[in-house]
């Protein structure tokens, strides 16, 4: 069984809101373990039913399993940094949004807002399931498009790792001082009645 994902760290709200959205966050130190391929397909599952601008659905997303011929060709997409890390995960994600409307050929204003509910929403399933999900900028964006053969009209947005959790003891010392839940803003630094303020 994998070990649950909750905060080692308490964080507190200032209002109260389900203690799912506190305890998610986006843990490195991940066992190398394969995914399932039904448990995998259930976070895509949640990422579909996320609301979007006249039901446009504009997210795409192209993953590899650890254990299938293309995880190479998702791993070397990573930066350094993520390589470090990453490399234990049980799939890897490349998140893509159509910046067009399908139906009426329209731009699609919205398409990376929607996306990224998307994308929350897989990130909220795979916490609940107690796997470990990582949102990355840190990959070639461009070598992305060109390897995973990306058309025209589509935006590359970001990567994700998905796996489960280990204990931070198996992460390089500089990674492992910083794997914990990390705090936000103060609501009063980012919600604003009636308009910008005028001290910002």
């Amino acid at each position: 069984m994998p070990e649950e994902t909750s905060a080692p760290l308490p964080r507190l709200a200032e209002y109260p809101i389900d203690h799912e959205f506190i305890e998610r966050w986006s843990p490195r130190a991940l066992t190398g373990q394969d995914i399932p391929q039904e448990d995998l397909m259930a976070l895509f599952e949640a990422a579909r039913w996320a609301p979007s601008n006249g039901n446009s659905q504009p997210w795409r997303f192209l993953y590899a399993r650890r254990t299938q011929p293309a995880w190479p060709l998702f791993r070397d997409l990573l930066d350094e940094g993520n390589h470090r890390w990453a490399d234990k995960a049980s799939a890897l994600i490349v998140v893509v949004s159509a910046q067009k409307n399908e139906k009426t050929g329209k731009p699609l204003e919205t398409a990376s807002y929607d996306t990224g509910a998307a994308w929350m929403s897989l990130a909220l399933q795979g916490h609940l399931k107690g796997l470990a999900v990582h949102g990355m900028a840190g990959f070639d964006h461009e070598k992305a498009r060109r390897d995973l053969r990306v058309p025209d009209g589509h935006r590359v947005e970001a990567m994700a790792a998905v796996g489960y959790p280990d204990s931070p003891d198996v992460l390089p010392e500089d990674l492992r001082k910083r794997e914990r839940p990390k705090e936000r803003h103060r609501l009063d630094q980012f919600v604003f009645q009636g308009g910008w303020p005028e001290h910002c």
